[in-house]
C-alpha cells in the first residue's frame, strides 16, 4: 500500500530508515519495533537486490542511501555474494515480545 509515517515529520523518518538500515548492514541484526522494522525490510531488500548487480551505478546509489562506505564495502564484497543464488527473502523478523514502556511490539530483524 506505501509506506508508514511512523508518527515522524519526513526528513526525520528519512534519517532514521537510513540509519537503521546502515545498522542492519553494520551488525547483521538489529532490535527495533515492528512497524519500523517492517520499512527497514522493505529498503532493506531493495538494497541488497541493487548490490547483486556489483556495478559501479549501484555502488553508487548504495552510497547516496547509507552513511558509511564500510558498510558500503561491506555490502557488496559478503552481503550480496552470499544471496547470489537466492531470488529475495534476505531478511527475518523475529517476535521478542512487548516493551515495557509503552507496549510495541518488539521485533529482531536480522539478515538470513
Amino acid at each position: 500500500m506505501g509506506y508508514q509515517k511512523l508518527g515522524l515529520k519526513t526528513d526525520h523518518r528519512k534519517a532514521m530508515l537510513r540509519n537503521l538500515v546502515t545498522s542492519l548492514f553494520r551488525d547483521e541484526r538489529i532490535n527495533t519495533t515492528e512497524t519500523r522494522a517492517k520499512e527497514v525490510k522493505s529498503i532493506a531488500e531493495k538494497l541488497v537486490t541493487t548490490a547483486k548487480q556489483g556495478d559501479l551505478a549501484a555502488r553508487r546509489q548504495a552510497l547516496a542511501y547509507l552513511y558509511e562506505e564500510e558498510v558500503v564495502k561491506k555490502l557488496f564484497d559478503t552481503i550480496a555474494p552470499k544471496y547470489a543464488d537466492r531470488s529475495g527473502g534476505y531478511t527475518r523478523l523475529i517476535k521478542v515480545g512487548h516493551r515495557r514502556g509503552d507496549a510495541a511490539e518488539m521485533v529482531i530483524l536480522e539478515l538470513v
